[in-house]
């Protein structure tokens, strides 16, 4: 039987036995794990807990105005600091209001801890005054969840979930908390450290055996691709993954996730692959005699049409979860283990390929297929207001999306150079997650340029927050590109469904005025000549949020695409109106 064991971050000098209510307990739990913030809402059954709270100096709290928004604003804070994050809700509708945040974050691999409060004990299961099964609903979509029965279990049940949620391949753990056992007052003990007993724990150091073999199809290859995934943010496995492309001249391509995990400006980054990934991502992909991957799902967004995706290649999958490798393609080297420790060995073992015809043939394709657009006249292309951003802020920012067609382009045309300064939702694609990841975000890094770029759809899910960023000062830059619609669905009713716009075009207020209603600035934006005064303006504003609306051209589409369940072969490459 395996063991995993991790020392308590503040653990030591304080008396290992107390005496104390449940909630103090978990005050002195949450303290002892290493919490500086929580992002929560109360309620009736979560009460004692926040009661205990009150007294809780060394840890803050961010009164959000929707629980959804306390779980994206963890899921920020844990992206941007590699700590676990936490949120906190009542029973009923405040855990339920959880869900999206929850699932978002087991889609992405987030490390949060949701506390939910419950109704007493003996209530439980009678359809109590706010009452769900936050058990059952979210069994699926936790990595690990647990109820609290026994006062005296409360320490060991919170304790080994930050655990849970910050070790191997993270993810979502929640703890629920019936009111009884949040009142009760007994003799809690606090361990010095916590210990987990499994037989499925990965081993976080890669087999040799497998390092060595993946080293000699490497070695072999004349059209390497490395395909790096989020788990290379998360493995904290950037430097590693930077010095083998560079040493051996790989070219890199990046999943979504992965953006930051290799410098894009390096001339052996291929940028963005999938859907709407870059053509000549796409194509080196598709060609590739070997490809390393790296901390990925070979999920439909990347793969396309499954059997068509990269059928001449050998794959080499690293992953610290086994249960991914060979999930969707065959691995023919499999390595199970922390993808810093396989890069480090495989680096030591590799020698550079000869695959120079392979560059030029690369090089062709990034000649031929650039990203384009057309920047003519006052309308604003999307586009462009998002390279205007990149280019005054030096391509500096942590930069966090929403959901659709802008997340696509700011994916496209705002390098990422660095881990963990690009935040967006990935596998769940939850609109409204833009704006509370980036709260939670500059919660977590006070010090760093954040910037949101959100669609007008998206940022109406959850703007209601900007009520708490004002109260807490954050200098966020929320940049909303406003085409009046739903613009990702827009553009699939256009292309498939014989331009039948069913319900997709959006009435909206003025954002500007809204968000000063809020207390923060806002400007708009509506021809050329005002995008980089108002840009510059928004960073000069140092002491609360600044909404930059933006109105963009309604009509553009996000090129290239590879439509959905299709292949490579099927992809469109770019608008018919800007082909020379």
């Amino acid at each position: 039987m395996a063991r995993q064991t991790t020392p308590l971050a503040r653990a030591g000098s304080a008396a290992t036995t107390k005496r104390m209510t449940g909630g103090q307990a978990l005050i002195e739990c949450l303290y002892r794990a290493g919490v500086d913030t929580i992002f929560g809402h109360p309620g009736g059954a979560a009460l004692p807990l926040y009661d205990s709270l009150y007294d809780a100096r060394a840890i803050r709290h961010v009164l959000v105005r929707h629980e959804q928004v306390a779980a994206h604003a963890a899921v920020g804070y844990h992206r941007v600091t590699g700590k676990v994050g936490v949120c906190m809700a009542t029973s009923g509708p405040g855990a339920t209001n959880l869900v999206t945040g929850i699932t978002d974050a087991m889609m992405d691999s987030a490390g949060i801890v949701a506390i939910t409060g419950q109704v007493s004990t003996h209530a439980i299961g009678t359809d109590a005054f706010q009452e769900a099964d936050v058990m059952g609903i979210t069994t699926p979509i936790t990595k690990h969840n647990g109820q609290v029965q026994r006062a005296a279990e409360l320490p060991r049940v919170v304790l080994q979930a930050f655990l849970i949620a910050g070790s191997g391949r993270p993810g979502p753990v929640l703890v629920d908390i019936p009111r009884d056992i949040a009142t009760a007052e007994t003799e809690f003990e606090f361990p010095e450290q916590i210990t987990l007993r499994s037989g499925k724990i990965p081993p976080a150091v890669p087999s040799p055996n497998q390092i060595a073999a993946a080293a000699a199809l490497l070695r072999q290859a004349a059209r390497p691709v490395i395909y790096a995934g989020g788990g290379v943010i998360t493995s904290n496995a950037a430097p590693e993954l930077t010095a083998l492309a560079r040493r051996t001249r790989i070219p890199v391509t990046t999943t979504l996730m992965g953006k930051g995990g290799f410098p894009e400006t390096d001339p052996l980054s291929l940028g963005m692959l999938g859907m709407h990934g870059t053509a000549y991502a796409n194509y080196a992909i598709n060609a590739a005699d070997v490809i390393l991957a790296v901390g990925v799902r070979f999920d439909d967004r990347v793969t396309g049409r499954l059997s068509d995706f990269a059928t001449g290649a050998r794959f080499i999958h690293i992953d610290i979860d086994p249960a991914e490798i060979g999930k969707n393609k065959p691995a023919h080297v499999p390595i199970v283990g922390d993808a810093k420790e396989a890069l480090r060995a495989l680096d030591a073992q590799t020698p550079p390929p000869d695959c120079e015809p392979w560059h030029r043939q690369i090089a062709e394709w990034k000649a031929r297929y650039p990203l384009r657009y057309r920047q003519t006249g006052d309308t604003i292309k999307p586009q462009f207001a998002i390279e205007q951003v990149y280019r005054l802020t030096d391509g500096r920012a942590i930069v966090v999306t929403d959901v659709g067609q802008h997340q696509m382009w700011a994916a496209q045309f705002y390098l990422s150079t660095e881990p963990r300064t690009w935040l967006t939702s990935g596998g769940l694609g939850a609109m409204g997650f833009g704006f509370p990841a980036a709260l939670g975000a500059q919660i977590g890094r006070p010090d760093a340029l954040v910037c949101a770029l959100l669609g007008d759809g998206g940022f109406q899910m959850t703007l209601q927050d900007l009520g708490t960023a004002v109260e807490w000062g954050l200098p966020l830059k929320l940049y909303v590109l406003d085409n009046g619609s739903l613009g990702m669905v827009r553009q699939w009713q256009q292309l498939f469904y014989r331009e039948r716009y069913s319900h997709v075009f959006l009435k909206n207020p003025d954002f500007a005025k809204l968000a000063e209603a809020y207390g923060a600035v806002g400007i708009n934006v509506r021809r050329v000549d005002e995008l980089e005064p108002a840009v510059r303006r928004s960073l000069e504003v140092t002491d609360r949020p600044c909404v930059v609306a933006i109105t963009v051209d309604p009509e553009e589409n996000c090129y290239p695409m590879i439509p959905s369940g299709q292949s490579v072969k099927e992809m469109i490459v770019e608008d018919d109106r800007i082909r020379d």
